[in-house]
């Protein structure tokens, strides 16, 4: 098959192909893909790619009907990959060990989860009840989050590639915003020659704030870039080439450029834990008519006072003459574009896990996805999720070392 030079999709396909195949894997697992069910969410956990690497690795793969389509991955890519059609989640659930999502299970896959099963996705902290891990801890499922999974190089790997994607997105949202059709000023990001360009004010110096001043550079905007850590300003601002400015994020900084910004790009966030409220409901209502917030951590639970989380059916609302954009999976909008990036972050740790001979084996092994792990055997292990819910927990080292 010719492979067109400039088709990034086939070449990553294939750098992950070269790495991964290998001999069969020292159990076969069964793995299950079921359909998104929120109406926002179109991605998925693996390609058909990535589903023809775990099958020709020895491991089953259940995946439910239609459940790539959003993605405009059709079933019959995943059939011809190896993977079983299912008809529905509750076949997905019963027939696997180790299931696969995007988002945080619904109610009714609650009840679909199986005694002893294990789980991938994200959590979406900010959203979570202590009944959700309550019903973890009753059929003692192995909870690894995305937001936890870190390795030994301290690196969020499906968060940074999640943040990456967000933060540019983020801005395209913004310029979207602004233009009169939209209800904003009126202006382009960028100006043009005897035009000045508009002002964007990113909260938070991490990967979606680097993201979001690389994208709206590029779009020719000014950048104003604040937090509350002096070293991750710096960095940004070296990695940039002091093409942005940057402030600490104190009140009286915060209060003077919420006055002249065009954007604010929230993008504060502490890991594993609710993101810090840095712009109160006064500095908003003191901001500029028809400018845009776009808070891409309302999933964290937002960093600006009057942020709530909308979808990408209804994604904006106006509080105070200010357009909020606050979409808590703003990467589903280029479903297969993140997709593919879950996909080359995934592959990898489900063969970690097959070749250490199982889910409890591996996390004894593998660094990251004992990170990862915020349930495991009717314990919550993370200390963050157990002050925040008035819970007990235990450290999952202590877990694993103590044969439970």
């Amino acid at each position: 098959m010719d492979i067109n030079p400039l088709d990034t999709e086939q070449i990553g396909l294939k750098t992950l192909e070269k790495h991964l195949i290998r001999s069969k894997s020292e159990v076969s697992l069964k793995i299950g893909l079921p359909k998104e069910i929120s109406n926002d969410e179109r991605r998925i956990s693996l390609t058909p790619g990535g589903v023809s690497i775990l099958k020709a690795n020895g491991h089953e793969i259940f995946i439910e009907q239609g459940a790539g389509e959003n993605a405009n991955f059709p079933d019959q890519q995943y059939a011809d990959a190896g993977a079983e059609i299912a008809l529905s989640s509750e076949d997905v659930f019963k027939k696997s060990e180790l299931v696969l999502k995007i988002a945080p299970l619904s109610d009714d896959e609650l009840e679909l989860l199986q005694p002893e099963q294990a789980l991938i996705s994200a959590l979406h902290i900010g959203s979570q009840t202590k009944e959700y891990m309550k019903a973890f801890m009753d059929k003692s499922i192995t909870g690894i989050g995305y937001e936890y999974i870190r390795g030994q190089d301290k690196e969020f790997p499906i968060v940074r590639m999640m943040h990456e994607i967000t933060g540019s997105m983020a801005m395209q949202i913004a310029a979207h915003y602004l233009e009169s059709m939209s209800g904003g000023q009126g202006i382009m990001l960028g100006g043009i020659s005897g035009v000045p360009p508009a002002t964007v004010v990113i909260l938070g110096a991490g990967i979606t704030g680097e993201y979001a001043a690389r994208t709206a550079l590029g779009y020719g905007a000014q950048v104003f870039v604040m937090d509350t850590d002096l070293a991750a300003l710096r960095r940004l601002e070296n990695a940039l080439d002091r093409r942005i400015i940057t402030a600490v994020a104190n009140h009286q900084y915060l209060s003077s450029a919420l006055k002249f910004a065009d954007v604010i790009i929230g993008a504060a966030m502490a890991e594993g834990e609710r993101s810090p409220c840095w712009v109160t409901e006064d500095m908003v209502a003191g901001m500029k008519a028809g400018s845009v917030i776009v808070d891409t951590v309302i999933d964290h639970g937002g960093c600006v006072a009057t942020s709530r989380p909308t979808s990408h059916s209804e994604p904006s609302y106006v509080e105070h003459d200010i357009i909020h954009h606050c979409v808590p999976n703003i990467p589903s909008g280029v479903a297969r574009t993140a997709t593919y990036a879950l996909n080359n972050v995934l592959v990898p740790y489900v063969l970690a896990i097959g070749d250490a001979g199982g889910v409890k084996q591996c996390l004894w092994e593998n660094v990251a996805l004992r990170n990862g792990t915020y349930s495991y055997k009717k314990h919550l292990t993370k200390k963050s999720l157990a002050e925040m819910f008035d819970m007990p927990y235990r450290e999952i080292e202590m877990l694993i070392a103590s044969q439970i």
